[in-house]
């Protein structure tokens, strides 16, 4: 099966899950959502175009290599946003502070990030995709807007390096090398992957070369951008433990 496979990284992420009252936790790992949205930025769908958004949502199948998850860092958010009203838009971060001081309305959260998390990604498309593998590639390696990990405020610090590669299943796609993430040697980097001393693979459906060990339902399979509406899907993992 051919694959696109990618390495989305930077020094943080936010891979947002089910956000509840003021908390906006972040999973291990990015899952579906994220992988859509990085790739509906490098085709330059916008938000709004439902039908090319639903279109990309079901014509891929993702999988995710997790190498380290990352140092998880909370930080507690203050912002000020001006009171809903009808029939006023505010259009950029200084118009919603230029209305009279006493309208500005305070919300707090606490919110978590991924800090130099390692990752790699893998594609698949569905027949029925109006995309191949290679069209998301050269997407990928131009992209029409900017790529981010889970938030505008965290870019990408390293090229994603998109590859399509002939692959048995999941995990021979997974553990294609990439080169180093520093003009250096990469005996650094396995170093520090080996003190993690475990490899975490999540896919969909049939995972070819690899057998679940258990089954997840995350909530990031998208409905709607527009309303931000998700849905839970079923997601396999398996743990690989290796020896430093």
């Amino acid at each position: 099966m051919r694959y696109l496979v990618f390495r989305p990284y930077g020094p943080m992420a936010s891979w947002g899950e089910a956000a509840v009252g003021e908390a906006r936790p972040t999973a291990s790992h990015p899952g579906r959502s994220a992988i859509i949205g990085m790739l509906g930025a490098a085709l330059g769908l916008q938000r709004d175009d439902h039908e090319r958004q639903h279109a990309l949502r079901d014509g891929v199948r993702v999988a995710v290599k997790q190498s380290s998850p990352g140092v998880l860092l909370r930080d507690y958010h203050t912002a000020q946003v001006p009171a809903q009203q009808r029939k006023i838009a505010h259009y950029t971060r200084r118009e919603e502070l230029s209305i009279p001081k006493h309208r500005l309305h305070t919300i707090l959260s606490t919110r978590e990030y991924r800090c130099d998390g390692y990752w790699t990604v893998a594609v698949t498309t569905t027949t029925e995709a109006p995309w191949t593998v290679d069209d998301l590639a050269a997407a990928l390696r131009e992209p029409q807007f900017p790529l981010c990990l889970g938030r505008r405020a965290f870019p990408l610090t390293a090229p994603v390096y998109p590859q399509v590669v002939e692959a048995e299943g999941v995990r021979a796609a997974l553990d294609t090398p990439f080169p180093a993430l520093t003009p250096l040697d990469d005996a650094d980097e396995h170093r520090r992957l080996a003190l993690q001393g475990e490899q975490a693979y999540a896919w969909e459906g049939d995972g070819g070369d690899i057998e679940a060990q258990e089954t997840r339902f995350p909530s990031d399979e998208p409905l709607h951008r527009g309303r931000w509406q998700f849905t839970v899907r079923p997601e396999s993992w398996c743990i690989v433990r290796e020896d430093p």
